[in-house]
């Protein structure tokens, strides 16, 4: 991915070294099932995170507050262009929508952060809070992608943070709200089944924002594509359960398949807009 001269967000919160805080204090509702899920996503048992305990309260930095070796990190380094772009791409296409894009907050930290959705444990991967509108990302993760889900390079680390900013796109447009409200009105394999309609939005999302990043600013290299690709099927559920337990479980799916992430995915960077991406009206998801 040609990112090293690409505009820095100023949208980033470094909380790396700072305290974290052990248990999870949520109060239900979206928040919960987004650490749950999260925690599902990489086949962690939720209730390590779910611990219970604190209050949420919380003490931020501002934004573009930094440690002080934030600057000399590449990685950190690169995550502000990658955040900045997805931040170019969806003004433009909100723009298009005649609407107004609001930029999430990325915050780094390293074993335990407080949000509005309560405090979690690095172990839940990658999550965004629809509670402060911010995403949040512990760098080790990127090493457990590689390593440990087989899915290198720097696009896939691309792919991860343009899927949670298209969390961030959901909740603008209002897409989270009505999710929330339909499963609370199901039953836990309509609220599954749902959710897993939602991933694959936010995948299709990652798409269409690469998509228009290279039409715009030409930002991809070869095999940049097949490494979001790999990332995508890296994370599918069936993966993920069979790597966990051995066997698959489908009623239990709540992000999609690993060929239904690779397909959305595609579908958004084939077509570039984001009205293609309505998983909803899909008379079922793509396989």
């Amino acid at each position: 991915m040609r990112w090293e001269s690409g505009r820095r967000s100023d949208n980033v919160e470094d909380r790396r070294g700072m305290p974290g805080g052990r248990g999870l204090a949520v109060g239900g509702g979206l928040g919960t099932l987004v650490i749950v899920l999260i925690a599902m996503w990489l086949g962690v048992d939720p209730s390590v995170v779910l611990q219970g305990g604190e209050p949420a309260g919380t003490e931020a930095p501002s934004p573009g507050a930094s440690a002080p070796s934030a600057a000399k990190d590449p990685l950190a380094d690169f995550v502000s262009v990658v955040l900045a772009d997805t931040e170019d791409t969806w003004r433009e296409l909100f723009r298009r929508m005649d609407r107004q894009y609001q930029d999430p907050i990325l915050v780094l930290f390293s074993g335990g952060v407080r949000s509005a959705c309560g405090v979690a444990q690095s172990s839940v991967g990658p999550f965004y809070c629809p509670g402060d509108r911010k995403l949040y990302i512990d760098l080790a993760f990127y090493r457990d992608l590689r390593d440990r889900l087989g899915a290198p390079g720097d696009f896939a680390q691309a792919y991860v943070i343009a899927h949670e900013v298209g969390h961030h796109v959901q909740n603008l447009l209002g897409i989270a709200d009505r999710v929330r409200s339909a499963q609370s009105r199901g039953s836990q394999a309509d609220g599954n089944a749902i959710q897993v309609r939602m991933e694959l939005q936010a995948d299709c999302f990652a798409g269409v924002w690469a998509s228009n990043a290279q039409r715009s600013r030409q930002i991809l290299e070869a095999g940049d594509v097949e490494e979001a690709l790999g990332a995508a099927a890296a994370i599918g559920d069936d993966r993920l359960q069979r790597r966990a337990q051995g066997y698959v479980v489908p009623e239990s799916f709540t992000h999609g398949t690993s060929a239904q992430r690779v397909a959305w995915f595609k579908r958004g960077f084939e077509r570039g807009e984001p009205r293609e991406c309505d998983t909803f009206a899909a008379a079922a998801p793509r396989r």
